[in-house]
């Protein structure tokens, strides 16, 4: 990074892919944040002419504020290495596996981590059959923010018929029951847990609507689902080789104890946004949105 007290920073936002609109939100409440905290701000609304948007402004430094492919699965953070210009949150590697939810799962399975039954099935396949007994989740291997995500119940008459956006392979895996926790690490260590309640599934609109959601932080479980949520979610971001700041949801069966623990997902690219997890754990651990934010173009590199 710049030897700069304040280096230039750009926020990469928006761009094209389905979470556009979550990025563009967090984009600017990031964007904001940083130039309150003194740094010299672009926005860039990244698109086809990324490349010659930075040749124009030259930045000191990346801030990734995009969410969902190409800003979070290694494809930008493949240029920005190729370009030399640090950045936050994860390497090319790490940000790769974080978003192919098979092969993340791969790892984390072999690190000891308590994941799902899945596979991964033909869109047209999944239409036709039950690939799997229900309860269970089809979601794309390659998207967050539950963004397509759908929930066969028990003794659903037939399979889902899911939307001409979803991709020809989809995943599917068994339905956990229970509370949805979640606990974002910052470096090498956690932030806390929050216990997310919603009247029904926790889907985009649950995610990103004021009042879609109620967190409770922290959560009111017991200390030993605190301590494995935290330690599973250090592990997790070891596992994929993660930097910067990311957060991993849970589903917990409370009837079933710390065999009820699940690890859903890791996010590399957590939302920042006024209704996102994060920052709400970080301001519980006493740590500002613009001291966060600040945190992370510190903490910006390239060899991620």
């Amino acid at each position: 990074m710049s030897s700069r007290a304040d280096p230039k920073v750009a926020v990469l936002m928006g761009g094209p892919s389905a979470e556009r609109d979550v990025s563009l939100s967090t984009g600017t409440g990031c964007a904001d944040a940083l130039e309150a905290e003194g740094f010299d701000v672009t926005r860039i609304d990244a698109g086809a002419n990324l490349v010659a948007d930075l040749n124009t402004h030259q930045p000191d430094v990346i801030f990734n504020a995009l969410h969902g492919r190409w800003g979070e699965d290694g494809c930008v953070q493949g240029l920005l290495e190729w370009l030399r210009i640090p950045y936050t949150h994860s390497g090319v590697l790490a940000s790769a596996l974080a978003m192919d939810k098979a092969r993340s799962k791969a790892a984390f399975r072999a690190a000891g981590l308590p994941v799902t039954q899945s596979v991964i099935a033909p869109k047209t396949k999944v239409m036709t059959s039950h690939v799997m007994a229900p309860p269970y989740v089809v979601k794309p291997n390659n998207e967050g923010s539950s963004v397509g995500v759908y929930l066969v119940h028990e003794g659903a008459n037939g399979p889902p018929k899911l939307a001409d956006i979803m991709p020809d392979q989809v995943m599917v895996e068994t339905f956990v029951p229970g509370r949805e926790l979640t606990a974002t690490v910052m470096g090498d260590r956690t932030l806390g847990v929050t216990d997310i309640i919603t009247d029904a599934w926790y889907d985009y609109d649950a995610k990103y609507k004021p009042g879609g959601s109620r967190h409770v932080l922290p959560a009111d479980i017991p200390d030993q689902i605190t301590r494995a949520c935290e330690d599973y979610a250090l592990r997790a971001h070891d596992a994929l080789g993660c930097r910067g700041v990311t957060r991993t949801d849970f589903r917990w069966d409370d009837t079933k104890g710390l065999d009820g623990l699940i690890l859903l997902e890791i996010n590399t690219q957590p939302g920042m946004t006024p209704t996102s997890l994060s920052p709400e754990q970080a301001a519980h651990d006493g740590i500002s949105f613009g001291q966060l934010c600040r945190w992370m173009v510190e903490d910006a590199s390239c060899d991620r």
